[in-house]
C-alpha cells in the first residue's frame, strides 16, 4: 500500500473531507444537524484557546460550540450551533491521505457527539478518542 505524504491541502480539498463525513451520516441523525454551521478554520483563535484554558504548546483539532440538543427544551430561542474542524494541526499531526482522512472522520464525529450531549468524559468510557 503506498502513502502520499501531505505537505498542505488546500482548504477546498480539505473541506471536501469533511463534506464526506457530513455526507455519510444516517439521515436520523443529519436532521439534528441542519441548524449546526461546520466551519474550518486554520487553527484555534486566541479567544477560543482562551476559552479552553490551552497552553501555548496544546492544540485541538475541532470544537463544538453551542447548546447541546440534550439541554434544549420546547419553545426556547436558541442561537445555531457551530462546529470548527482546525486544518493546520491536523495536517500537522496526519501526515498520509488515509492517516488525515480517518482522523477528520473522528474529529467530526466527535464534535457532533458534543451536539448529542455527549461528554469528553463518556465519550472516553466508549473508546472514541
Amino acid at each position: 500500500m503506498r502513502y502520499a505524504s501531505i505537505t498542505k491541502m488546500k482548504k477546498p480539498e480539505f473541506a471536501d473531507l469533511v463534506a464526506e463525513v457530513l455526507e455519510s451520516l444516517p439521515p436520523a441523525f443529519a436532521r439534528y444537524l441542519e441548524t449546526v454551521e461546520v466551519l474550518i478554520a486554520p487553527r484555534p483563535s486566541r479567544e477560543q484557546r482562551r476559552a479552553l484554558g490551552l497552553r501555548p504548546w496544546q492544540t485541538i483539532y475541532g470544537l463544538y460550540e453551542g447548546i447541546p440538543i440534550t439541554e434544549q427544551h420546547s419553545g426556547d430561542i436558541v442561537s445555531p450551533a457551530t462546529i470548527t474542524i482546525f486544518q493546520e494541526p491536523l495536517e500537522r499531526d496526519f501526515r498520509t491521505t488515509t492517516a488525515l482522512r480517518e482522523q477528520v472522520r473522528r474529529t467530526v464525529l466527535h464534535e457532533i457527539a458534543h451536539h448529542f450531549g455527549i461528554s469528553d468524559e463518556r465519550l472516553r468510557d466508549l473508546n472514541a478518542y
